[in-house]
This record gives C-alpha cells, sequence and structure tokens, in this order.
C-alpha cells in the first residue's frame, strides 16, 4: 500500500511538474528574438530563408560573409547543416539573383538538459532552501520549474485515514538563482522537492526526498567577541549572538561549540555549552588568541552550522615568566592541554569563579562533617568493645578465684583428719 501509495505521488509530482513546464513554455513565447532556431550538436538542421522560395532565392551567407560550414548543401532553396557544432552558430541571411535581402535565420546549437543535482538545507524550523547545478551544459538559455509535494497525516477529528496531499511551488528568488524556498514547512514532515530543468530543446528533472527536521542546519551565530578577564592573565571571556535567521522561541533553542587557540598553535581546543557566552580557564599568558563558534538544534537535529568568522583578542596583562637575556626573542611554550589553568591566588576573577571557590569550601567542609563522624564513631565502637572485654576479664577472674577455693577445701579437710588420727594414736 505505502509503495503504491508512494509511486502514485511520484507519477502526480512529475505529472504536475510537466503541466508547469509546458504552460510556461506555451505563455513565454520564444526564447530569444524572433527568427531564431535551436539545434542540438551533432544533428543535422535545415534551414528556411523567410519570406522566400525556391525559384526567388539565389545564395546563403552566414554572419554578412560568404563562407558557409564545410558540410552544408542547398536544396531547393533551403540551407542543409549536417552535424552541427558550435561552430555552426550564427546569423544565416538569403539573398536574390539580385543580391537583395530576402530574409535572414538565426542558429543557437546546445545540448539536451540533464537532471540537475539538488540538496536542501533548513536554515531555521520555519522553512526551508533548495539548491540545485546543473549536470550538463548546455549552452542555451534554460530556466527552472520546482515544486514541492508533502503528506500530512489526518486530522483529529479522523473523517480521512489516508494522508493529505499537498503540492506547492518553491518559490524562485531572481536574485539567488539556482535556489528556491519552501515557506511555512512543517518541522517533522516529510517532502519530495521537484526541480525540472528546461530549455528550448527539452526537459529533465530531478527529485528529492527529504524529512525537513534532518537537513536543519542554522546559520554561523553573530557578534562573535572575546574580552579579556580583569586580573585574570589565563582567561578570556566569549560572548555571541544567536544568528539572525533563527527565530527567537523558546520552544526551538540552539547548542553551541565554541573552539579556540593561540595564534601561534595548530591545534584546537573545543568546549560545548547551551549560553551565548563561555569563560576560557586555559588560554596562554601573553599570547593572541582566536576563536570561532557553531550552532546547532537544541535537540540534536540536523547537523553542525558553518563556523562563525574568527575573532582574537588578548588576556589581560598579568605576571609572565620574562625570557631569557641568551633568547629575547623566544619564549617556549607548552601546548594548552599540558598546562594547568588555576586562577592566580589572591586576585578577583569575577562571580563564576567566586561561585567555583564557595562550591568547592562547601564540598571540604561537608567531607571534613562526615569524617569527623566517622572518627568519633570508630572511636565509640572501640571503648564498647574495650569495656565488654574488662567486664568479662573480672568475671573469668571471679570463676577462677571460686574454682581454686573450691578445689582446696577437701584438701584442708583430709589436712584435719590425719593431725586428729595422729593424736588419738598418742
Amino acid at each position: 500500500m505505502m509503495l503504491s501509495l508512494t509511486g502514485w505521488v511520484s507519477r502526480g509530482l512529475v505529472l504536475f511538474a510537466m503541466v508547469l513546464t509546458t504552460a510556461s513554455i506555451t505563455t513565454s513565447g520564444e526564447w530569444g528574438e524572433d527568427g531564431v532556431t535551436y539545434a542540438e550538436l551533432g544533428s543535422d538542421v535545415v534551414l528556411t530563408c523567410p519570406g522566400a522560395n525556391a525559384s526567388s532565392l539565389s545564395r546563403w551567407q552566414r554572419n554578412g560573409g560568404s563562407g558557409l560550414p564545410t558540410d552544408s548543401k542547398v536544396q531547393q532553396g533551403q540551407l542543409l547543416l549536417s552535424h552541427v557544432d558550435l561552430s555552426s552558430e550564427g546569423t544565416y541571411s538569403c539573398q536574390d539573383g539580385g543580391g537583395l535581402l530576402l530574409g535572414s535565420v538565426a542558429l543557437r546549437v546546445g545540448r539536451l538538459p540533464g537532471p540537475p543535482s539538488v540538496s536542501c538545507r533548513a536554515s531555521n524550523y520555519e522553512n526551508f532552501s533548495c539548491f540545485w547545478t546543473p549536470s550538463i551544459e548546455t549552452h542555451l538559455p534554460t530556466r527552472y520549474i520546482t515544486s514541492y509535494l508533502t503528506k500530512q497525516l489526518p486530522g483529529s477529528d479522523k473523517s480521512s485515514r489516508s494522508p493529505v496531499i499537498r503540492v506547492g511551488p518553491c518559490v524562485q528568488d531572481p536574485g539567488l538563482p539556482l535556489s528556491c524556498t519552501v515557506g511555512k514547512s512543517q518541522f517533522w514532515s516529510s517532502y519530495r522537492v521537484n526541480v525540472t530543468e528546461v530549455n528550448p530543446l527539452g526537459s529533465s528533472f530531478a527529485l528529492l526526498d527529504i524529512i525537513a527536521h534532518s537537513i536543519t542546519k542554522p546559520d554561523p551565530p553573530e557578534r562573535v567577541r572575546v574580552e579579556p578577564v580583569p586580573l585574570a592573565p589565563r582567561r578570556l571571556r566569549v560572548s555571541w549572538e544567536y544568528p539572525s535567521s533563527w527565530p527567537k522561541e523558546p520552544s526551538f533553542q540552539l547548542h553551541f561549540r565554541l573552539r579556540y587557540r593561540p595564534l601561534l598553535h595548530n591545534s584546537w581546543s573545543m568546549v560545548e555549552t547551551s549560553n551565548v557566552s563561555e569563560v576560557i580557564t586555559d588560554a596562554v599568558m601573553g599570547l593572541e588568541h582566536t576563536v570561532q563558534v557553531s550552532a546547532k538544534d537544541f535537540l540534536d537535529a540536523g547537523s553542525w552550522s558553518e563556523w562563525s568568522p574568527e575573532a582574537r583578542g588578548w588576556p589581560a596583562a598579568g605576571q609572565v615568566a620574562e625570557p631569557s637575556e641568551a633568547a629575547p626573542d623566544t619564549v617556549e611554550l607548552d601546548p594548552p592541554a599540558e598546562e594547568p589553568s588555576p586562577a592566580p591566588d589572591n586576585k578577583p576573577v569575577g562571580h563564576g569563579d567566586s561561585m567555583e571557590m564557595v562550591a568547592m569550601l562547601v564540598s571540604l567542609g561537608v567531607f571534613a562533617f562526615f569524617a569527623l563522624v566517622a572518627l568519633l564513631l570508630f572511636a565509640f565502637l572501640v571503648w564498647i568493645r574495650a569495656k565488654k572485654q574488662s567486664k568479662e576479664a573480672d568475671k573469668h577472674q571471679e570463676l577462677l578465684s571460686a574454682a581454686t577455693h573450691l578445689k582446696a577445701l577437701p584438701m584442708l579437710a583430709q589436712l584435719s583428719t590425719t593431725s586428729g588420727g595422729k593424736q588419738f594414736h598418742r
């Protein structure tokens, strides 16, 4: 079902383009001035003298001279040209026997158009533009018929179960050749774009299927500025603005990436942010830096924009190590990725650094609190265990003493009996 619907849609779009093409050729009249004949390269051409008959016609000439192409011949008043090429172009005139000009006809030679190469891009979510390049150099005047077709889902009333097919023109701007724009596009809808190239010899078309959100590519951010952070020789503050072509709507935000490097370095460092400003914390002291910004749809639809034009700036002046006297013009620099980037001690570095310091102090305080609680708990457990062991030792000592006492009683009784017997024997 889907395949048949797609095939029907394709045939409908092509038919629509052909109707537009035919109407354009019919209503626009001739491609050039009257009396122009168009021919395909390599074909045979027959030129007829306007307003003349075979009996009155005497000769043909080209561009006011007598020279004609080598393979040409006159037959019954008509000029026959074989296998024409670009050198065959010109204005051919015919005369009677007395040298009187009877008429003239211009010959233009070229090729049939080929299918153009088409691509589309949406610089915002409200419309998208398509661009194309001809696949063949035709050497002839050319026009383009551009249109689109989109399938829209049924409405909420569900009165129709089939998608609604809508066809419309892709509007061309005379100031922007080889491009057209579809306005009020649906961000999540699919489109089929048709570009038909037409010249006096025929036409050719190309179809491109797209989904609006997948071709989203914003314009680069604008007004990129690089400023030093006071009293912070390792920091740069970068700010920029949304591209003017992207509407300011809360539900359609942009995400940004920032790349930067010292002018003396070849490798870039990169960070991403959803803000319109960023503080670089690992700038190289005493060196000029270059910065560029790119944008993408916040929901990660489409692709990244091109990079903005470069903006440059210097970090604030700070204490930089003096170069050695033996080499006053050279300064050894480590790659930015290997250099630490702490803020200078005892120097204000802005609101962002204060917040970082507060967060660090709070983290240290929380860690110290939990460490103290753990230490106290450990000491308490050790004390409980020592106390328990002390009680068990005392109890064991008491039991040992009692056992020793009980064991000694029989011995004492025996000694007493033995002592009494001896006295009685005496």
